[in-house]
């Protein structure tokens, strides 16, 4: 690898996850009906003996957001041995880098949809970028192809994908309804949306172009959605149905999540790999 080279590579995804945050962030605090805010909090890898980086949390707590969190991170150091026999690359040399950007959002209305998105890039002696997006209704009656936040949804991505290769969008849906589906529930999460992983087609700069239009996808379309739902008028079924689908969310973020168990696995900061977790949850 040109050391030099990666290192810009690498400073350019770290800037632009920056960047997306702070778009996204804003427009989610535009919809809190009392200016509610991101609070921001930054953290570092290990116990600060050495560099291995660190990241930093955004998470809001209003009216319209019950609990959002978009956090970006860059971390680097070196895979333990257990570890790097699952990771790309690693077993020729176990040093590695990431970053990337991660959101949550669980509004307060049963109306809106819970979604979340991450993209990121991976450096070992390979490179490469993954992410997605995916929609999680929170009402049975919303969880249809055909239901207009769906359909809208799907769109965004699918014109993100169609920029850069026809055979994009139809891979990484059928990969997201595959990764996120919850085998002893024997049901998908939610609605489903778009999940790559080990992009990497030999043009870095065109997939680095992909990854950033799906970044800008994601921050076009879920606020707009969001932003229909979130004053609609809901009773208490409706609220108890929603604690009852986010039970299911916990359950796949915590038995099956690969960005989770990645975290976990590289000395991530604990408190931002669960903010993941809806702030109320019920099960029956």
């Amino acid at each position: 690898m040109d050391e030099v080279l990666w290192n810009q590579r690498k400073q350019s995804a770290a800037d632009w996850f920056r960047t997306l945050r702070d778009d996204l962030c804003a427009r989610l605090e535009s919809l809190e009906p009392n200016g509610a805010v991101f609070e921001r909090k930054t953290w570092t890898r290990g116990d600060g003996s050495e560099d291995l980086g660190g990241g930093e949390m955004s998470m809001l707590h209003g009216a319209a957001f019950e609990k959002a969190g978009v956090h970006i991170s860059t971390v680097y150091g070196e895979f333990s041995e257990e570890f790097r026999k699952q990771v790309a690359g690693a077993l020729d040399d176990p040093r590695f880098w990431a970053g990337g950007i991660s959101v949550i959002i669980h509004p307060t209305n049963p109306n809106a949809p819970t979604a979340h998105m991450n993209t990121r890039m991976v450096v070992t002696t390979k490179g490469w970028f993954g992410g997605g997006g995916d929609l999680t209704p929170m009402l049975d009656a919303a969880r249809r192809q055909d239901h207009e936040d769906t359909v809208e949804f799907h769109g965004a991505f699918k014109a993100a994908c169609d920029k850069h290769d026809a055979t994009y969008y139809p891979r990484f849906k059928e990969e997201c309804d595959h990764y996120f589906f919850l085998p002893h529930r024997n049901e998908t999460r939610g609605m489903g949306g778009i999940f790559y992983d080990h992009l990497d087609s030999g043009d870095w700069d065109a997939d680095f172009a992909f990854t950033q239009d799906v970044g800008r996808a994601f921050v076009e379309v879920y606020p707009e959605i969001a932003a229909r739902r979130i004053n609609l008028p809901y009773d208490e079924a409706m609220r108890d149905e929603q604690m009852q689908r986010r039970g299911r969310y916990v359950e796949f973020n915590l038995l099956y999540d690969r960005g989770t168990m990645f975290g976990l696995k590289t000395g991530g900061n604990v408190e931002s790999i669960l903010s993941s977790m809806p702030p109320m949850v019920s099960w029956r």
